[in-house]
């Protein structure tokens, strides 16, 4: 008796050739960051489970409802990471990374994990590329992490990205702005858990999808209309810096995002070709979060892009992408002397830079051309045993069909 396994719910494999666009995303995503001077970090994909729930913030529903949490072999308490930004802070900080020079400026790109409802675009294995500033509070490093997101996406291709752009204020002007919210909700017909959210922390409710909910928070106050004068000023100073820089934005009043930690700048990218879960990333400035786990003062603001929701993005636009590594060259040999020339061949073409493949499991010629069409090679090398003879080799042109004799000691030089 056989046993067929498939993916847990709310997951999907990724394999040829759709897994070459998500390379490619990442890679276009990640390439302004290494311009910029962001370096490279890698964290576990779990942690201690308190990480999560003194960094991200009890009330979340990440926190609350989606992380996968458990307990290890001696009794810890363990998360699979829901997000990126807890642990890149929690590993800056243990490797004191904030006593050089500032800003730290660091990257990654990993797996994460929430248990979400399974729908279009919202799976409980997903993939980010994210980025980190830290050790300063100033609005040049929010514009620029927003401009180096912006021009990751237009790297891609993508044109129907817009960008939503808030502030959340900061431990100073966000009380009396959670005073004022907290007396509107009071008076809304919610139910009791809801109740409980705007006792604990109001302005998750304002992150609320439920119509219910949304249709009651028309009137509800704004958090612009009770920043202090350096929170404003610091929102002026981003919104100039982007306008001079060429990155277009829409203000959005209301937007919170899911995590606790957010204080004053605070942004979402959207497509609006994704339906109800349109945001792709987003980010803000998290100036509290390194003292609630445990560390010293230190400002930092980042984002994270969804890999998965950038790519149906670029399905919605019908943007098609080169993958990177996409074999260039095919080798069809006719024959085993020509087969040992061939391998050869493509081993000096690789070292060269060039991705080449080879036919083999010793196909007749009719097989060999349709593996070189399948592997979508621009040329295909054919030779055989006449060819070897005169010291040459043809190679054929897949997308014009014609075909002309390079010599054998040119050939890597000429596919170069």
């Amino acid at each position: 008796m056989t046993t067929s396994f498939t993916a847990p719910k709310g997951t999907f494999d990724l394999l040829p050739p759709r897994s070459a666009t998500f390379l490619a995303v990442r890679e276009a995503i990640a390439a302004p960051l290494r311009l910029a001077g962001y370096g490279y970090a890698e964290t576990p994909v779990f942690e201690d489970t308190a990480l999560f729930e003194r960094g991200v913030g009890e009330s979340t529903d990440v926190v609350s409802k989606e992380m996968y949490t458990f307990l290890d072999k001696g009794g810890r308490s363990i998360t699979l990471r829901p997000e990126g930004t807890a642990s890149v802070l929690r590993a800056a900080l243990e490797a004191g990374l904030q006593k050089g020079p500032l800003p730290v400026k660091l990257w990654y790109a990993g797996s994460f994990f929430r248990y979400e409802r399974p729908q279009a675009g919202r799976y409980r294995h997903f993939s980010q590329v994210g980025a980190e500033a830290l050790g300063l509070d100033d609005p040049a490093l929010d514009a620029e992490l927003i401009w180096l997101a912006a021009q990751g996406y237009q790297r891609l291709g993508l044109r129907g990205v817009r960008l939503l752009l808030n502030s959340l204020g900061d431990a100073t002007c966000r009380p009396v702005y959670r005073e004022r919210l907290q007396h509107f909700l009071r008076g809304l017909d919610l139910d009791d858990e809801t109740r409980r959210r705007v006792e604990i922390n109001p302005l998750r409710v304002l992150d609320d999808k439920r119509p219910q909910v949304r249709d009651q928070l028309a009137g509800a106050p704004l958090v612009a209309d009770a920043l202090c004068e350096p929170c404003r000023e610091h929102y002026d100073e981003v919104r100039a810096m982007l306008a001079d820089g060429g990155v277009s934005w829409e203000e959005a009043p209301r937007l919170v995002r899911g995590l606790d930690y957010y204080t004053r700048t605070t942004f979402e990218f959207v497509h609006d070709g994704l339906g109800a879960q349109a945001a792709v990333g987003g980010g803000g400035r998290y100036d509290g979060l390194s003292e609630s786990i445990g560390g010293p003062p230190l400002p930092g603001v980042g984002w994270a892009v969804g890999v998965d929701r950038t790519v149906l993005a670029l399905e919605a636009e019908g943007v098609e992408l080169v993958p990177p590594g996409r074999v260039r060259v095919f080798a069809v040999p006719l024959g085993e002397a020509a087969r040992r020339e061939l391998v050869r061949l493509v081993a000096r073409l690789r070292e060269a830079g060039v991705a080449a493949d080879l036919a083999y499991g010793q196909r007749g010629m009719k097989g060999a051309m349709k593996a070189a069409d399948r592997s979508g090679a621009a040329h295909a090398i054919v030779a055989g045993d006449r060819d070897l003879a005169a010291g040459v080799a043809q190679v054929k042109d897949l997308r014009t069909g014609e075909q002309r004799s390079v010599p054998l000691d040119r050939l890597v030089e000429e596919l170069s």
